[in-house]
């Protein structure tokens, strides 16, 4: 049950950001890290520790990963 609920949230949030129109693309990542993150923070540790933790990582690299400037390999 608690997976059905986790992968509803995620996809409603992210069809909600698909929406933004004035959005970057760094900002959709950094906003879809820190959803993702806080649903796998959730679900791993649990609590509220688990949900902040993970959001706070999942925006750092969703941040980091759609970064304009980014050099690839």
């Amino acid at each position: 049950m608690k997976s059905k609920l986790a992968a509803a949230a995620i996809a409603a949030s992210l069809m909600g950001l698909t929406g933004c129109a004035t959005m970057d693309r760094q900002t959709v990542g950094t906003v879809g890290g820190a959803v993702v993150g806080g649903v796998v923070g959730d679900a791993l540790i649990g609590g509220p520790v688990g949900t902040i933790g993970g959001a706070a990582a999942g925006a750092y690299i969703g941040n980091r990963a759609t970064e304009p400037n980014r050099r690839r390999y």
